[in-house]
């Protein structure tokens, strides 16, 4: 008899429904032509923080450090709170404590990651670059995604291209500044205020506020000024509420009300920072009161303007580098919007008059004021610095992005009326071919840029790379300290070297008119001292922390001022070496057009004393085009217009060879 098999079947699946679709068209900014096509392509937050972190982490790796403020007021501090030494100025001392310790004692935990996965003190000073980086990286695309949901998708994918290939960008976002951290907190906060304000988001407020307060507290306090915009918001416009006459008093009492509790919560920010302060620099102390204090009532002798001025017009030329065309888009995305007022009204929907509505072009026009508020701001300020720019670079994008957009609203307003033909304008490419040669030209330019901050301008970097890595192995073999490398191995493909023998040789770098190119001690390895020489420079220059170890709360370095430094900017003979005791000195030279003086002779063609260990081009801006010096391209015509000085690294063939015999003779044993 056959046997029988019983057989189960699985109950059919049910299909899972799919999500469905977001709703298009939800932002301030509407498109009047295709709306039913599909959406313009924009990578959702995983792809962007993917795709422009290849680019925030070669920053991290490539960039060149804009401005010695950051080196001595930031990398140097952090250096001390980890290794016990670096330069101290005279704002990170609790007599005039204009640099919070709380902002510094942020990165310390990062540094150290770097030195546990890898020996030496280079690896740390990339990991903390690296970690603003992916900051910087997580704050963008953020913002690049609210902007498809807030204002519009053609305006986002504007943006996150601007964003990407920036040069302004690729400077600020690795940076170890104070302006940096507020550009990282205002792209949040302008990311979430983008959502008009309204009484049934409260939520909006309070985390809005909480960014800016952050930025401002621990970072900068001017940064403040960015929210002025948002608090005019909150305050007197009903942005996303409708509110009759009758409710007006209510409605505004209970903004009011919000914002100032949002602004009270946000005062708890200065707790932790101020205990942070007070006690490495050992007294009570409040820095963000210090520096406005500094900058603003410093009175007559006192003040950032010691430090140079420059004419009102500063920071347009600068932008104009980092940002070229981007920026002429920026600066006139308010007058393109009352210019769309009148010829492209529908652009941003629905127009219908209400007493107690906002208009949506007084809601865009919020979102576009912060960067000329700043600018604004800061040129009829005598004193102007690049890294000052730094916390719009974001919103000027922004900007740049809703003024290309309605730029191309124009041109489908002007087709349409040549043609009389919507359909026509919908089928044609001509605006979005007309666009895309903005953006790609714009990156260009852009890339150029960067290219030729590396390929003019990242010696002093590399020098201190060459002496790490071939000049003080080199030292180490010839004493018999460090065995050499066999001939079958390429120096570069060695392993590691641990440098700590190093010390042997108590060695001294020393820098004189290129003290403001020196990218600080994380890159001269433990053992090495640097110290300054005397050049035509008149101003103070750093002195050194004391050396001090233990937990940072019980540094003795961060709570002592060294005799000399003072906020006159007055020179202190006492921080100057005799270059004769200068076992390594790093300079510059230009032998095509040379310039010497007493207090800065041409060391480099001092055969005598100096040998030239390596010497890398380093581009003489006074004698090279203008356009040639500023964009980089590949060729040796466009090369032949500008002109490269030597920037060296020198040894003091007598004192390096002295020490030398010394060690090696301690090392076989002999007695010296």
């Amino acid at each position: 008899m056959a046997s029988q098999v019983l057989r189960l079947r699985r109950p059919p699946e049910v299909p899972k429904l799919a999500a469905p679709p977001k709703p298009r068209h939800t932002g301030i900014l509407q498109d009047q032509l295709r709306r039913a096509a599909r959406r313009p392509w924009n990578p959702d937050y995983s792809t962007a923080v993917r795709i422009l972190l290849l680019l925030r982490v070669a920053g991290a790796m490539y960039s060149n450090i804009q401005d010695c403020d950051e080196v001595f007021n930031f990398w140097e501090p952090l250096h001390f709170l980890e290794h016990g030494n670096g330069f101290q100025t005279w704002e990170v001392t609790p007599t005039f404590a204009i640099r919070s310790w709380g902002y510094i004692l942020l990165h310390l935990p990062l540094a150290r990651l770097g030195a546990f996965f890898s020996s030496g003190k280079r690896p740390a000073f990339f990991a903390v670059r690296i970690a603003l980086a992916v900051m910087s990286t997580l704050c963008e695309a953020k913002f690049c995604r609210v902007v498809v949901d807030k204002v519009n998708e053609r305006v986002a994918r504007y943006l996150f291209f601007m964003l990407l290939f920036n040069t302004g960008m690729w400077i600020a976002s690795p940076a170890l500044l104070p302006s940096s951290f507020v550009m990282y907190a205002t792209t949040l906060a302008f990311a979430h205020a983008l959502e008009p304000s309204s009484l049934k988001n409260g939520s909006r407020t309070l985390l809005v506020t909480l960014l800016f307060a952050t930025g401002a507290i621990v970072g900068w306090p001017f940064g403040l000024a960015l929210a002025l915009p948002f608090v005019f918001e909150e305050c007197f416009v009903f942005a996303g509420d409708t509110v009759v006459s009758t409710e007006y008093k209510r409605w505004i009492i209970t903004r009011w009300k919000r914002l100032f509790v949002a602004g009270l919560v946000s005062l708890f920010i200065f707790v932790p920072v101020v205990a942070i302060d007070s006690v490495a620099y050992g007294r009570w102390t409040l820095v963000p009161w210090n520096i406005v204090r500094y900058n603003i009532f410093g009175g007559a002798q006192r003040g950032p303007d010691l430090y140079g001025t420059s004419p009102w017009h500063f920071y347009i030329t600068n932008l104009l580098l980092n940002f070229n065309i981007l920026l002429i888009l920026a600066l006139a995305s308010l007058p393109s919007l009352l210019i769309s007022y009148f010829v492209d009204k529908k652009r941003l929907g629905n127009q219908k008059s209400s007493p107690g509505r906002s208009s949506p072009f007084t809601v865009l026009a919020l979102r576009l004021v912060p960067s000329y508020l700043w600018i604004g701001i800061l040129s009829m300020q005598a004193h102007k610095e690049e890294r000052f720019m730094y916390p719009i670079y974001p919103l000027l994008c922004f900007n740049a992005a809703v003024t290309l957009y309605l730029l191309r609203g124009w041109m489908e307003v002007v087709y349409i009326r040549i043609t009389n033909s919507p359909y026509k304008a919908s089928r044609s490419t001509l605006f979005g071919t007309a666009t895309l040669i903005v953006v790609v030209a714009s990156g260009l330019i852009s890339i150029s840029r960067t290219l030729a901050l590396y390929h003019y301008y990242h010696a002093p970097l590399d020098i201190y790379g060459h002496f790490e890595v071939f000049e003080l192995p080199r030292l180490l073999n010839s004493t018999g300290l460090l065995p050499p490398v066999p001939a079958e191995v390429d120096e570069r493909d060695r392993p590691n070297i641990d440098l700590t023998p190093i010390k042997e040789f108590n060695l001294r770098l020393c820098v004189g008119k290129e003290w403001h190119r020196f990218p600080g001690h994380y890159l001269v390895p433990t053992g090495v001292g640097v110290d300054f020489v005397k050049s035509d420079f008149a101003g103070l220059l750093p002195a050194h922390f004391q050396r001090s170890f233990g937990p940072w709360w019980d540094r003795q370095g961060s709570k002592q001022t060294p005799a000399g430094l003072n906020d006159l900017n007055q020179e202190a003979q006492e921080f100057y070496v005799p270059v004769e005791s200068c076992d390594y000195l790093v300079d510059l030279d230009f032998p095509h057009h040379p310039t010497s003086s007493r207090q800065e002779p041409r060391y480099a063609i001092d055969e005598d004393v100096w040998q030239r260990v390596v010497c890398l081009p380093f581009l003489d801006a006074a004698h090279s085009s203008r356009l040639t010096r500023t964009l980089w391209i590949p060729g040796s015509w466009w090369q032949s217009k500008n002109e490269f000085g030597d920037y060296c690294l020198l040894r003091n063939e007598e004192r390096v060879h002295e020490k030398e015999r010394r060690v090696a003779a301690r090392v076989q044993g002999v007695d010296f």
